[in-house]
């Protein structure tokens, strides 16, 4: 044998030390993992790296609790077509490889739990297409690139709990971005503050039931308590299963944790929460949801006419669509009350029932009829505006007066009173010849025409100023009396 250095003997011997495959030897079912079949269990051997030459016919490679920190592109260099499990928690894993999963597509199953993993890249999962449950709870991930799930298209339950997320992914459930299937999410125990309330209102049921945020720093407020409240009346798991585990904190210096469905009470005096009935108008259209906990469950209707709706027996105004909604319209008096919707399928049941009033009138008389109030309303105060500009900004009469002075103000009120009685009064009569204002028919004189028997003006203005001289102590009596008699003055 030719000498070899005295470095490559300390390795050699360094080997021979440690279990066969833990620095990267080829398989070995009867030191290194434990073979059964198509399944092959490394659990516990203090690997640093995953046994080359692995079988092409494994179906179940389990490589937990071991010291595995770094999944590499090169991990495996043949393509393992009928692996559908691999099982690689508790390693202190803190790096993925983009490129780990592209000779392992046909997983169905993936534990990443209880490792290191601090982020998830972009399109890291996208080669796992038939990949249908993803365990990474109890990691240390902090951030998520929005296309890291990009090409789970069959995922259904993915296990996000105990990590440090601080936002909601609601891309991965809100329609249009949302994984397809996924009917179980998990981000529990998390750093979510907040939550996109109206976005989750609107998710379909079969969601709500298997979306789980428990146990994170929520600040309390009535529409987290809404959200969780409906919930828990339509018997949602997610809601039901884990009541007591829904914790927020009061506003204030205490930061005092309460459970969120006590908020009702004397915490924040939440309104309680009801299921809301179904409105709708004459003639319009109206669609119920048959919005059951599950996917893929046959439904069938039952109206308050206790008839039966399939797609074979629908009519003009009652349908039965497609999705299991029920759709009614032109909506009529006759068509309020109790639906009733069964939802079955092999192994689950479910049975929704939703109230529908129909308004007694169409929804452009409802607007007429506001419009009409709102016109009484606004005319209502043009008239109390009116009434006020009377009473305190009219002009004043008596002080402007130059020569009536304070005298005319003394007798003012005794001078309105006489002008209002039918009887007038001796002080009444008394008082100055203001009076003698009133309108009368008067007959021109003589003195008043001119020729052809007309009005001669420059007379009539004689006349007026003879009058003025000669009568200006006439008697207020006769002013009074003329203004209550039938006959006309003759002056």
């Amino acid at each position: 044998w030719p000498l070899l250095p005295l470095r490559a003997l300390l390795s050699l011997a360094f080997l021979a030390l440690l279990p066969a495959g833990a620095a990267g030897s080829k398989l070995n079912c009867h030191r290194t993992c434990i073979c059964a079949s198509n399944i092959v269990s490394c659990s516990k051997m203090n690997l640093t790296s995953i046994p080359k030459a692995l079988p092409e016919y494994t179906a179940v490679l389990d490589l937990s609790y071991n010291s595995i920190a770094r999944l590499r592109a090169e991990w495996t260099t043949v393509k393992l077509p009928k692996m559908s499990n691999l099982l690689l928690s508790h390693n202190g894993m803190s790096f993925i490889s983009s490129e780990a999963f592209l000779y392992v597509t046909q997983l169905h199953y993936l534990d990443l739990s209880s490792n290191s993993l601090q982020q998830l890249d972009e399109l890291l999962f996208e080669p796992l297409t038939q990949l249908e449950v993803l365990l990474l709870y109890n990691n240390q991930i902090s951030q998520i690139d929005r296309s890291a799930f990009s090409g789970l298209r069959s995922l259904q339950k993915l296990y996000l709990s105990q990590n440090k997320l601080a936002r909601f992914p609601l891309e991965l459930v809100k329609e249009k971005t949302r994984l397809p299937k996924l009917g179980l999410f998990d981000v529990s125990y998390n750093r979510i503050k907040s939550l996109p309330i109206q976005e989750l209102k609107l998710l379909p049921a079969w969601i709500k039931n298997g979306l789980y945020f428990h146990n994170n720093p929520f600040a309390c407020d009535c529409a987290l308590y809404s959200l969780l409240a409906h919930w828990h009346i339509r018997r949602l798991s997610s809601a039901v299963d884990f009541k007591d585990d829904y914790t927020c904190t009061l506003p204030g210096p205490q930061k005092t944790t309460v459970n969120v469905f006590e908020l009702n009470g004397d915490y924040m005096n939440c309104s309680a929460v009801k299921e809301a009935d179904e409105e709708v108008y004459l003639d319009q259209t109206l669609t119920l949801r048959c919005d059951s906990r599950h996917r893929d469950m046959v439904k069938t209707w039952v109206t308050p006419n206790h008839e039966i709706v399939t797609s074979a027996t629908s009519n003009q105004s009652v349908t039965l669509l497609a999705n299991g909604s029920l759709q009614i319209g032109p909506a009529r008096v006759e068509h309020s009350g109790l639906y009733t919707c069964y939802a079955v399928s092999e192994t689950l049941n479910e049975t929704l029932y939703v109230s529908v009033k129909v308004h007694n009138a169409t929804l452009q008389a409802g607007n007429d009829t506001l419009n009409t109030a709102y016109t009484t309303l606004v005319g209502c105060l043009a008239s109390v505006v009116l009434v006020l500009i009377y009473l305190y900004l009219t002009p004043c009469r008596c002080p402007c007066c130059p020569r009536n002075g304070k005298a005319k103000s003394q007798n003012e009120d005794s001078i309105h009173s006489s002008t209002l009685s039918a009887t007038p009064t001796h002080d009444a009569l008394g008082s100055k010849a203001g009076l003698s204002r009133h309108v009368a028919f008067v007959e021109p004189s003589k003195d008043l025409q001119g020729q052809n028997g007309k009005v001669n003006p420059n007379a009539e203005d004689e006349q007026e100023r003879k009058r003025a001289r000669g009568q200006r102590k006439r008697s207020d009596a006769e002013s009074i009396s003329s203004v209550f008699s039938d006959t006309p003055i003759v002056v």
